[in-house]
């Protein structure tokens, strides 16, 4: 059996390592981001309850689509109502 020594430098150097793969990895999945949300996917990331997110589609607070029975919200739409600080999420 042999014993190998780990210095303080290599566990920099791994670090180094792992953190550039990390981004790597991460810049390859933008483009696959949803584009689209599903009703409890803005409830969640808003922390809003559905009655405040149906009070927003009332008042065109938000942008949505209706495919059958099923409500949908562009990302990039929600991502402008708040770089524009026209919208304001109160739960």
């Amino acid at each position: 059996m042999s014993l190998q020594i780990l210095t303080k430098e290599d566990l920099i150097n791994f670090k180094i390592e792992l953190l550039a793969e990390l981004r790597t990895l991460m810049k390859g999945n933008e483009p696959n981001k949803k584009k689209w949300l599903r009703s409890k996917e803005v409830e969640q990331l808003l922390k809003i309850s559905s009655g405040t997110l149906q009070n927003y589609r009332i008042n065109g607070t938000i942008k949505w689509r209706k495919i059958g029975s099923t409500y949908f919200y562009c990302l990039d739409a929600l991502n402008d109502s708040f770089d524009d600080n026209s919208f304001s999420p109160v739960s």
